[in-house]
């Protein structure tokens, strides 16, 4: 098992950057794939980015790709995503989630543990 919790949430502007990351605890990192997702208000969870077990090869929502970035540390049993040009539609509760595999890495249902959440809001 892997216990996740998020962190590095907030408000900021349109426009500007923010961090989050995610700690895990538990099994070796090493042994998951990583994927981040995100919940609005009244709207389902969609798919963020997510990260190889080894943290080589990653994959962006179309919506997030070329202003996010996901890295993935086994060493710092960590996973990061770094934003910018943030937009109000990027406002959500943001979670990590971990998987044995990449396969249908878009599809939530293939990731068995996940973290709490942090909230990110973004401000026109």
């Amino acid at each position: 098992q892997v216990q996740l919790v998020e962190s590095g949430g907030g408000l900021v502007q349109a426009g500007g950057s923010l961090s989050l990351a995610c700690a895990a605890s538990g099994s070796a990192f090493g042994n998951y794939a990583v994927g981040w997702f995100r919940q609005a208000p009244g709207k389902e969870r969609e798919f963020v980015a997510h990260a190889t077990r080894s943290g080589d090869s990653k994959y962006y929502a179309e919506s997030v790709k070329g202003r996010f970035t996901i890295a993935k540390d086994n060493a710092e049993s960590a996973a990061y995503l770094r934003m910018s040009s943030l937009k109000p539609e990027d406002t959500a509760v943001y979670v990590c989630a971990a998987s044995r595999y990449s396969v249908d890495y878009s599809d939530h249902r293939r990731y068995s543990y996940w973290g709490q959440g942090t909230q990110v809001t973004v401000s026109s």
